[in-house]
């Protein structure tokens, strides 16, 4: 079964209209926070259903709004509903009450606070980043999980969202809302090491891409990577490295280091990232050259050799630009002591 519907996010001083959804017991929305707008009627475009629907909602006649993108739900229990996104900052009339449920003006920023959908994050994400039309598809389980998500044909990467003790707490979240949010997911972290006559090993450092959406142009881990929802921890470390680097790293081939917790905060772009990940850290000791390498173009400018020691001094005192949690470099040089590779 398919439908077609309006939903508009009316706009004023920082603030969003929200439609609590409280009135239907058999309602998908039922105790949602959502826009205002509904289902076509025979013959509408999705403009005429937008100024019926906000009109019979609110009592707004709306004088100013932007197709913003249309959004493909898939409900994953055979109901699929293409839906016209709209926002509006300009409006006239008096309110009245909605027989769907409580309106009121929210602060931008707390409408994210709210019981709102998952994937409704992610086209809020993109309504703030992008002024083009956007096409997006959300697929749920049948429930309220969010289990696969395209921008514009193209999968979105999903991350499981950790509890503090680094369980799955069962929430499924994009990448950019995971690090607009920023929820704890895990990660993977290989560090590429050799022997060396200095400290005793050298280490393999990645200069990270400059259209990176963090840290761009720092150094970094030799190759690190999100684990995606469904992922093995171990399958993404190999996926990483081949990814990345070009290294095609059996699983015994890296060695386990430990577990590291690490977050930061800093603005990029003009925007706040934030980082909070549970990473698996391992080592890899395998002959590598750095001109065998392939590196990922989008990922990796560059890669180094270079000594542990002089690596830890240079990442304590600032004088590298690099993005290196020292806490975990320290891990990674006790680690290797008590090896005999």
């Amino acid at each position: 079964m398919t439908g077609l519907s309006t939903l508009c996010y009316m706009e004023r001083d920082g603030q969003y209209l929200m439609l609590h959804r409280t009135v239907k017991k058999h309602d998908v929305n039922k105790d949602k926070w959502i826009g205002v707008g509904g289902h076509f009627e025979a013959d509408e475009s999705p403009e005429e259903c937008l100024l019926r629907e906000v009109r019979e909602e609110t009592g707004y006649t709306l004088t100013s709004y932007r197709y913003r993108g249309i959004v493909t739900f898939v409900s994953g229990n055979g109901v699929t509903e293409y839906m016209s996104l709209f926002t509006a900052d300009g409006f006239e009339g008096e309110p009245i009450p909605c027989d769907e449920g409580e309106l009121e003006w929210v602060d931008i920023e707390d409408v994210w606070k709210l019981n709102i959908w998952e994937g409704d994050k992610i086209f809020f994400r993109l309504m703030d980043e992008r002024k083009d039309f956007f096409s997006l598809k959300l697929v749920y389980d049948g429930q309220d999980k969010l289990v696969d998500a395209s921008l514009d044909g193209k999968p979105m990467e999903l991350f499981d969202v950790l509890n503090e003790d680094g369980t799955k707490s069962g929430v499924i979240r994009e990448r950019g809302v995971v690090h607009r949010e920023g929820s704890l997911h895990a990660t993977v972290h290989m560090w590429v090491v050799r022997k060396n006559q200095k400290s005793g090993y050298d280490v393999l450092l990645q200069k990270r891409s400059a259209c990176k959406d963090s840290n761009p142009g720092c150094y970094d881990i030799s190759s690190a990577g999100h684990v995606a929802t469904g992922d093995e921890i171990l399958d993404s470390a190999v996926r990483e490295m081949q990814e990345e680097l070009g290294i095609h790293a059996a699983k015994e081939q890296l060695h386990y280091v430990g577990e590291h917790r690490g977050s930061f905060e800093a603005v990029f772009y003009d925007r706040l990232f934030k980082d909070n990940e549970l990473s698996s850290v391992y080592v890899y000791t395998e002959p590598v050259e750095i001109k065998n390498l392939k590196l990922q173009e989008s990922e990796v400018e560059e890669v180094i050799w270079m000594d542990y020691e002089e690596c830890r001094q240079k990442v304590a005192d600032g004088t590298l630009p690099n993005c290196i949690y020292e806490d975990e470099f320290r891990m990674v040089g006790e680690y290797l002591k008590k090896q005999k590779f």
